[in-house]
């Protein structure tokens, strides 16, 4: 029966990937005084994995010797237009992907050779994936990547850059922020950018709960299951690989046993103990920046935004069997991890109000869809008066006629009082599918949007349309375990057999 389980667990393909394999886009922090690096430092170890992983439609790759006095000369020029793109100060973030590789380092020898480096600094420029697996020839015709022979200095290189992308950035730019907002409601494209914003949502909230201290005896099974929900059925690759890193992983790193020892032990399950290690979604991640839930000011949208996305995306996911249990593993997630004291109990309250257990997968998106407008109508009365709502998105009741005339009954009524739409339910759950199953994952996207106005060719962000496909559980392997034929019973069987067979063993070290 294990080993049956054991099967099913890697039949979903949630290998366990070390901290090497992982995407490394944030900024690299100084340290006593040292001003931080923007361009991420790349090696043969980890060239193909970051650059396959990057959100990032372009990258450059300044290949140099650490020797080499021209290099340390020109590092100052390459990073003040690193600064530009990469990091969570970037003025134009996720749209190029600046990196280095020290030639010089042996280990870099053979990575070196492959793009036939034959002089200091040399920058490489073109689509990340084009250099994953591959070489370069300076022969070779019609190649994607290509040389940059003009950027012996900041200006020339970010003058070379706005030629190839037709755009117009300036060393004078701000912070990435309002205007890149998306202000067309009506546009359903947009969610497309909410993928790169799940991801920041989930490993802030990991962050925060260990940053909080707040595992306990009682919030412990609470993210266990939470866990499991996202391996199953998190709408992002890297992040159902890295909750499964740590579900497999987390007896031990978080032994329920510590509580009823020393106090001091308690550490364990925080930043400081080893859990601090895991990133559920991959080094890369947070990146800094918010893309689909970027607010016109700093403390509004973002987090919040993010957070909801995620829980609409997991909403639309489920499979009928497992509604209701996906329904109490939020409810419970939301109350035992969420630091908002006044958000946390109205949230517990809404899902104390259902008295009976959800039968359809339909029933559990549709309550957390009311929920949200719920919260969306306390909100528009609590931040009149004070104005600390955000101007440029004033909480609306969801989704707006401009976006889906068909949810209401009664397209052409107008009312003062929100809650008395006509709502068609039916059309409201089609919606909710599209809207954050398919179209959240949409990459489809025209790169020239992120470029305020660059003219650039349309890209495909292989790896999160490869993390959309669904996870299927084969139905024989999920009769032989006798749970529902769901991902999520399926490992929430897994790790709690993997649990007990882990507690034996333990006790002989």
């Amino acid at each position: 029966m294990s080993s049956l389980i054991f099967m099913l667990f890697f039949a979903l393909s949630f290998s366990v990937s070390t901290g090497s394999q992982r995407g490394i886009l944030r900024v690299i922090s100084g340290k006593d005084g040292e001003k931080p690096d923007f361009a991420v430092e790349l090696n043969a170890t980890n060239f193909d994995s970051v650059l396959k992983e990057t959100p990032a439609p372009y990258a450059i790759v300044e290949f140099f010797a650490h020797w080499c006095p021209a290099c340390r000369n020109y590092k100052p020029q390459y990073e003040k237009v690193a600064r530009l793109f990469n990091g969570p100060d970037a003025s134009h973030p996720g749209i190029i992907l600046m990196t280095r590789v020290d030639c010089a380092l042996s280990i870099n020898s053979n990575l070196c050779d492959k793009f036939s480096v034959k002089y200091y600094p040399m920058l490489l420029w073109g689509p990340p994936k084009k250099f994953v697996g591959n070489g370069w020839d300076p022969k070779q015709e019609n190649s994607e990547i290509l040389a940059v022979e003009k950027g012996r200095t900041a200006d020339i290189l970010l003058g070379w850059i706005n030629k190839q992308l037709g755009s117009s950035y300036g060393f004078g730019d701000g912070k990435y922020e309002n205007e890149h907002l998306q202000r067309n409601s009506s546009d359903p494209a947009q969610i497309a950018r909410g993928i790169y914003d799940v991801e920041e949502a989930t490993s802030t909230a990991f962050g925060i709960i260990l940053d909080q201290k707040m595992i306990n005896s009682g919030t412990r099974a609470s993210l266990i299951k939470f866990l499991q929900l996202l391996v199953a059925h998190h709408p992002s690759k890297r992040c159902r690989k890295g909750s499964a890193d740590i579900l497999v992983d987390f007896d031990n790193l978080c032994p329920s046993e510590i509580w009823s020892a020393n106090n001091e032990e308690v550490d364990i399950c925080s930043k400081k103990g080893a859990l601090g290690n895991y990133q559920i979604c991959g080094k890369e991640v947070p990146r800094g920046y918010w893309m689909y839930c970027r607010g016109s000011k700093n403390d509004t949208r973002g987090f919040s935004c993010g957070l909801w996305v995620l829980l609409h995306s997991l909403t639309v996911r489920v499979e009928d069997g497992e509604s209701n249990l996906a329904f109490r593993t939020t409810c419970d997630f939301v109350y035992h991890f969420f630091v908002c004291e006044e958000c946390r109990q109205h949230f517990h309250d809404m899902c104390t109000s259902v008295s009976s257990p959800f039968k359809k997968a339909r029933d559990y998106a549709l309550w957390l869809w009311s929920a949200h407008n719920k919260v969306n109508e306390r909100l528009m009365k609590d931040e009149e008066s004070p104005g600390t709502g955000d101007p440029e998105f004033p909480k609306v009741i969801w989704p707006p006629k401009q976006l889906c005339p068909s949810c209401y009954l009664n397209p052409g009524k107008t009312s003062d009082e929100n809650s008395k739409i006509d709502w068609n339910k039916d059309e409201v759950f089609k919606f909710l599918v599209s809207y954050y199953g398919k179209e959240l994952v949409n990459l489809y996207e025209d790169v020239k949007e992120l470029q305020a106005g660059g003219s650039t060719q349309k890209t495909v962000n292989e790896e999160l349309v490869a993390s959309t496909d669904a996870v299927v559980v084969p139905l024989g392997a999920a009769l032989a375990i006798a749970v529902a034929s769901c991902a999520f019973g399926a490992l929430a069987c897994f790790w709690r057999s993997q649990q007990k067979n882990r507690k034996p063993r333990r006790s002989w070290n």
